[in-house]
């Protein structure tokens, strides 16, 4: 780490307590007369922006206003319910330990009456006397108030500045209530970059830009993603008997940015300028000095309240997944994507419904990887461990259908109960003995989604221990809850003997990663995807970046961020260096797909490979994908296509680069950006154009499905498609560039992007692929994202409102 007090390349700023650039404090502009209002020089444009945002994305006022409220009832009911069991119930009545006390007389004999459930509770002078005679009780209960009146003020503050928000929406983006489920966010984004042209909301700049936008919304969230893309937080331990172990809660989240971004004492002096001390290099010592000394506090803070933590994670959980875990034993045995793992996979600038929406379109695939894999062992064992509780369990139902009197018997119930738990949980390690799995191809096509994975996982697919590394991306939930429980005892050790070591680090990452932007305030550097400063010259930036080791960014995620963001913001005009790094792919995918098959002969297969990858039932977007991940399986082997023509081997690289370059030969664009489809709403011209591009063998199966499906939900689906396209293509290119490929029994090195940019005129002598603009009916326009999605796998959805 000693390129931290070297590297020191940055804009320092001055400090100033508005949001103003220097100069322009007293900068006038023209507001046209019926526009004045309070949105006028917002002085928090981050806030403001961000409510926005949110207030599109839980779909309107309402909504919002209502699951606010729910949480204070849930909050009271917790804390009520709980003090109720701990204090009112008699539970020696209750299990019939005690026998009642009131009889009725039958005869000569005395007959004791059942036990109803009021004979359990306890008048309610006597419960109150438990409570006030319980000093914890009342301390717990006055913590509780005081914690239930805060997020009460907070809530009442939220419902003025949401009703702010909803006439903003009302009155400036003239988007009505009723409506706003039907605008997505890129549309209500577009209003946004309109509106400023007409009220400076931003008062030092008269347009904004989409990466504006972005930058305001997540500012904090970027230097998140940065810290763990260069390793920075102290998330992954080395534990003794369990190894490698990866520990990211949500506790351990908040305090991060608490420290961090937020809190007293944290690196930031408002929500958008960088404390100036901090950008200062003389001083770092001092500096990590003073904030070892604010994360020993945190830790001691959160040493001082983890009972109380700890209570109420209990608690919460116990009531939230006991009845699913009844009602759906292998619920447990689910898996879903890790705090870990959403920013290991998060592109910079990606806004949280562009990542659950990613995501949950991974979500079929990883799972079928992970569920490849199978344990002999466990195999053995669970089926008989299923075969003897199951035979128990069915000669308890039998007599109980027998006679309904053996369910009185004691515990026979809870036998019941639990036996069917053990042959559910058992049955869920029995792998499906039809299902065969090609664990590269599932790999690839996790990859697709996803956009990043470590170099080593190529073509080691099919060992425990890539598995091992996916599995801490893709958590089981029982792990998921069980490090949530764990968390208020395990935070403040983290904190305290592992963050506040690397408190120098810290100090040396925010002042060399922080820049000014005018408008915007401080950012991450990371976040502008400027391939000159944090390019990698492994991932198609050869020659086009000046960064150090140190500076660039692992994995790609610069140069994917940038596509990403250029694909899902088509209006976006990016930078002359990024410019010039799409253009310089666009040259090297067209190279690349003049040797690859044509792009009808991979997609015409798309039945037979969606087959290959256990996918029968995939809409057309993912059909396109398989295609182009088993296509060079299925050419390495031999089989014959559907002309009877054996096809010559290819990689998966040159049949992306075939299909994404057969979908811009029908027109020539005049600017060189990334996008394939052009929506009939933007003028601009994207790198890759074509009106028509899907493709009629891909979705022959599903025709009367998309004439069903709403227009705008389709077209995001083929956008993440051509994303997906781009992160394969990009991958591999990337791999060949780091060792050397065999094709057709020989030994072929990648052409570098430095060739293509000192002999233009090589590209020019490759014949170009096939144009596939003729084969469609449909015709795609503009791009729309995805309703946040957090575990589930997503489907096409005709609503705007996150989309």
């Amino acid at each position: 780490m000693a390129d931290f007090e070297t590297y020191q390349e940055y804009q320092r700023i001055e400090d100033f307590e508005e949001d103003s650039p220097p100069g322009e404090e007293d900068l006038l502009v023209h507001v046209p007369e019926g526009l004045k209002d309070s949105w006028h020089h917002i002085k928090n444009l981050d806030n403001f922006f961000t409510r926005i945002y949110h207030f599109h994305q839980k779909n309107g006022f309402a909504c919002m206003m209502l699951s606010e409220f729910f949480e204070l009832v849930q909050f009271l009911f917790v804390v009520t319910f709980t003090t109720f069991l701990c204090n009112c119930v008699e539970y020696d009545v209750l299990f019939a330990n005690k026998a009642v006390n009131h009889t009725t007389h039958s005869g000569s004999s005395l007959e004791r009456n059942k036990v109803t459930l009021t004979d359990a509770i306890l008048p309610s002078q006597k419960c109150t006397e438990r409570i006030q005679g319980n000093g914890w009780i009342i301390f717990l209960l006055i913590m509780a108030a005081i914690f239930w009146v805060y997020r009460l003020v907070k809530v009442f503050c939220n419902i003025l500045s949401y009703w702010e928000i909803r006439q903003f929406y009302i009155k400036a983006l003239k988007i009505t209530m009723d409506e706003l489920c039907n605008y997505t966010w890129q549309e209500v984004q577009g209003r946004l970059t309109n509106l400023q042209r007409e009220q400076q909301m931003c008062i030092h700049k008269k347009e904004l830009t989409e990466l504006d936008i972005y930058h305001r919304i997540l500012r904090f969230k970027n230097y998140m993603v940065a810290m763990v893309n260069k390793s920075l937080l102290p998330v992954q331990l080395h534990l003794p008997l369990l190894g490698n172990v990866v520990f990211l809660t949500q506790g351990l989240k908040y305090n991060f940015e608490l420290i961090f971004f937020w809190g007293p004492g944290s690196l930031f002096q408002n929500k958008w300028n960088l404390h100036p001390k901090y950008k200062r290099a003389g001083n770092r010592l001092e500096l990590a000095t003073q904030l070892s000394r604010v994360i020993l506090l945190a830790g001691l803070a959160n040493l001082l309240l983890c009972p109380f933590i700890l209570v109420w994670q209990v608690l919460y959980a116990f009531f939230s997944y006991t009845e699913t875990i009844k009602r759906e034993p292998g619920s447990l045995g689910a898996r879903r994507w890790s705090l870990y793992g959403r920013l290991y996979l998060r592109h910079f600038n990606e806004l949280d419904h562009e990542l659950h929406g990613r995501l949950g379109r991974g979500y079929k695939p990883v799972s079928k990887y992970m569920n490849s894999f199978t344990s002999p062992l466990f195999t053995v064992i669970a089926k008989n461990v299923a075969f003897f509780s199951g035979s128990i369990l069915a000669v308890l139902i039998a007599l109980t259908v027998y006679d309904e009197d053996v369910l009185t018997v004691q515990h026979i119930l809870t036998a019941i109960t639990m036996l069917g738990v053990v042959v559910t949980v058992t049955r869920s390690f029995i792998p499906d003995e039809h299902m065969v799995w090609c664990p590269e191809q599932l790999l690839q096509c996790v990859l697709a989604h996803i956009h990043y994975m470590p170099d080593h996982w190529k073509g080691n697919a099919n060992k425990s221990e890539t598995r091992d590394e996916m599995a801490q991306l893709f958590q089981y939930k029982a792990v998921f809850i069980l490090e949530e429980l764990l968390s208020p005892i395990v935070t403040p050790f983290i904190l305290i003997f592992f963050l506040r070591h690397k408190s120098l680090e810290i100090i040396d990452f925010f002042r060399n990663f922080t820049v000014e932007v005018v408008g915007v305030g401080d950012i991450c550097s990371f976040a502008q995807m400027d391939i000159r400063k944090h390019g990698n010259p492994q991932w198609l930036s050869e020659g086009q970046t000046e960064a150090s080791v140190y500076q660039q960014a692992e994995n790609g995620k610069t140069e994917l961020s940038l596509m990403h963001f250029t694909i899902k913001n088509p209006r976006w005009h990016p930078p002359q260096e990024s410019s010039f790094f799409i253009s310089h792919l666009k040259e090297k995918v067209h190279h690349d797909a003049a040797g690859a098959p044509p792009a009808q002969h991979i997609l015409s297969e798309a039945p037979l490979f969606s087959s290959l990858l256990s996918n029968e039932s995939g809409t057309a977007p993912d059909n396109l994908l398989a295609s182009v991940i088993a296509h060079p399986v299925l050419t390495a082997s031999g089989l014959p296509g559907r002309d009877r023509r054996f096809v010559q081997p290819s990689t998966t690289a040159s049949a992306a680069a075939s299909v994404l370059a057969s979908l811009s030969t029908s027109q020539q664009p005049s600017r060189t950006r990334s996008h394939i489809l052009l929506p009939s709403t933007y003028p601009e011209n994207p790198m890759y154009r074509s009106d028509r591009t899907v493709i009629e063998e891909s979705m022959s199966g599903n025709d009367s499905c998309i004439r069903s499906i709403n227009r705008s939900a389709l077209l995001s689906e083929f956008a993440s498609a051509e994303m997906s396209l781009h992160a394969i293509y990009m991958h591999e290119v990337h791999q060949q560039s780091s060792l050397p490929q065999q094709v057709s029994g020989q030994w072929q090195a990648s052409v570098p992007l430095g060739d293509l940019q000192s002999n233009p005129g090589f590209l020019s002598q490759s014949s170009q692929p096939e144009s596939l603009s003729g084969l469609s009916q449909l015709r795609l326009g503009g791009w729309t994202e995805e309703e946040e999605i957090v575990n589930e796998t997503p489907a096409l959805s005709g609503s705007g409102v996150g989309s």
